[in-house]
């Protein structure tokens, strides 16, 4: 029972049993009801207050949420291409939602609630806000974004500009924290504090930020900027037994720290020693388990392409027949040349608008988080690294992917019959596949044993929309970028003639910052091939 309606229930108990207790006999005591009758009236005052109060913050949320919805709902894919949207979609659905439900809860809504509960059993979860604020962390890391550019929503190439308020930039903060990732914590707290000095209202204090901050600075040893928050926090909330007992042993380590420099300079008085000073936010992001990571990123953002004038004079453009295909000779394809060596090509007007179409139709209902194959086990699995929905196509899902398939197969001059099914993938916000070999190595030889075709000897790559900003190609070995246009298709060898991994086909598939990439690729396999692309006269032919 609600705390109000137990003071009202109580009270006209008290006062039912007064009358029974025979107060009506005197004048003086029924004094006594006309202040607790008073006292009534007032309670009441301050129930309907609250639930006026209520009305009108599910009066304006639902506001806010039918212009929001509105404009969405207008253009999904455009909406969601907005990395911030998606964040902010993903985290609504999972924690505002959730308020709103506690709000309306406090009165008997019945029909609004038994549909929300129906429905929220579809609703991102709280692994999918981590996944969500992770991703925004990766596109900021990625592109070389602060805070305050995502913040703000300042993306290039976007058509729904969102902003993230003092509560976003809190909550990304408190992801990373709970990820043990102090770098982004701090940034993002910085940022909701900056904005909260800024006046933005919100209701996350300025101590929750504080705290949070002081302790990841501390993290970095930066001793004295954890002192200085600290000091801040104490400032606004005297009482906070934290931040107290966390200043008192800052002071401590400071001294300490002093104390060994002292004993330093008293051993040897020639030498100098200087503090390192460390600036605000000046933070150096930890490295991590990919060697490639600073090269791989670069060339995300269209840096240190390796495309000299003397290279650029190699790459041609053509007609390509498929080496006098039959179906191929009245109406070729044009291929262009985007890189030399190892030669990879790019085909335009590979697949219709309304081919396209289907195949995201027929793709969507089976999508599921794509995986990776353990070099190990050689058994499928999801990793962090490859963020992405994917689905398999037989031919006889429709008359579309068999035509699709013997279009490859004609342009390519290698037969589908062994190679794998047409997969379609579809990169969610911050989508991405790290660098790797899309053939098996020595050490995993089990990896396609299961399919009994050899390895994968060639990569056919269908763009199936364009991308606003980032979701390139990338070549760490050799610096190469492609990007995606619509229609078009890339295709390279991964084996040499001799049967031979080329290792400098590692590639990626870069974090997609403004956009929606959804592609279609094809593996042809050894087996079948044997004529179709002879072996060459050396192991590197």
């Amino acid at each position: 029972m609600k705390p109000w309606l137990q003071l009202v229930f109580f009270t006209c108990i008290f006062l039912i049993w007064h009358t029974e207790a025979e107060f009506f006999t005197s004048i003086g005591q029924m004094t006594d009801l006309i202040y607790a009758e008073k006292d009534l009236v007032q309670s009441l005052k301050e129930y309907i207050r609250a639930e006026e109060n209520k009305l009108s913050q599910i009066k304006s949320w639902a506001e806010k949420m039918d212009v929001l919805t509105s404009k969405s709902t207008s253009d999904p894919e455009g909406y969601l291409a907005h990395p911030v949207n998606a964040y902010k979609l993903v985290k609504r659905l999972n924690t505002d939602w959730l308020e709103l439900e506690n709000l309306v809860l406090q009165d008997t809504t019945n029909g609004f609630i038994a549909n929300l509960t129906i429905q929220r059993q579809f609703f991102p979860t709280e692994e999918d806000e981590t996944g969500a604020a992770k991703a925004l962390m990766r596109l900021q890391d990625t592109y070389k974004l602060d805070p305050e550019t995502l913040s703000r929503g300042n993306l290039p190439g976007t058509k729904y500009r969102s902003s993230l308020t003092v509560g976003d930039c809190f909550g990304m903060g408190k992801t990373a924290y709970n990820d043990g990732d102090y770098y982004h914590t701090v940034l993002w707290m910085e940022q909701a504090l900056k904005q909260h000095d800024e006046g933005e209202d919100t209701t996350v204090s300025k101590v929750e930020i504080l705290d949070y901050l002081s302790y990841a600075v501390f993290q970095f040893g930066d001793l004295h900027r954890a002192m200085e928050l600290t000091r801040r926090l104490i400032s606004l909330d005297s009482t906070h037994e934290r931040a107290g007992s966390n200043l008192r042993y800052f002071e401590k380590l400071l001294e300490k720290e002093r104390e060994e420099k002292e004993k330093e300079k008293s051993i040897n008085k020639t030498m100098t020693t200087t503090e390192p000073v460390v600036q605000s936010g000046a933070y150096e992001r930890p490295t991590d388990y990919l060697p490639e990571r600073d090269i791989y990123e670069a060339l995300c953002r269209g840096e240190g392409v390796k495309m000299t004038p003397r290279r650029q004079k190699r790459l041609f453009c053509r007609y390509h027949d498929g080496n006098r295909n039959p179906h191929l000779l009245i109406a070729p394809f044009k291929e262009e040349d985007e890189w030399d060596s190892p030669h990879i090509v790019r085909y335009y007007d590979v697949m219709s608008d309304e081919e396209i179409e289907k195949i995201k139709q027929l793709a969507k209902p089976r999508l599921a988080r794509a995986t990776v194959r353990d070099p190990k086990t050689g058994v499928l699995t999801v990793a962090s690294y490859r963020v992405s929905k994917s689905s398999w196509l037989e031919e006889d899902d429709d008359p579309v992917v068999a035509k699709v398939n013997l279009r490859m197969q004609q342009i390519t001059g290698l037969t589908v019959k062994t190679a794998e099914l047409l997969q379609v993938a579809n990169y969610g916000m911050g989508g991405q596949y790290e660098p790797h070999f899309d053939f098996s190595r020595k050490d995993e030889p089990d990896a396609f044993k299961r399919l009994g075709t050899g390895n994968r000897v060639a990569t056919f790559l269908n763009y199936m929309s364009d991308v606003e900003a980032g979701g390139a190609t990338v070549f760490p070995d050799f610096g190469a970028a492609i990007w995606p246009k619509k229609g078009t298709a890339v295709f390279w060898y991964n084996l040499f003639r001799s049967g031979e991994g080329d290792y400098r086909t590692r590639h990626a598939a870069c974090p997609v910052l403004v956009g929606c990439k959804w592609v279609s690729n094809k593996w042809f396999h050894e087996r079948g091939n044997e004529f179709l692309r002879p072996c060459g006269r050396t192991e590197v032919d």
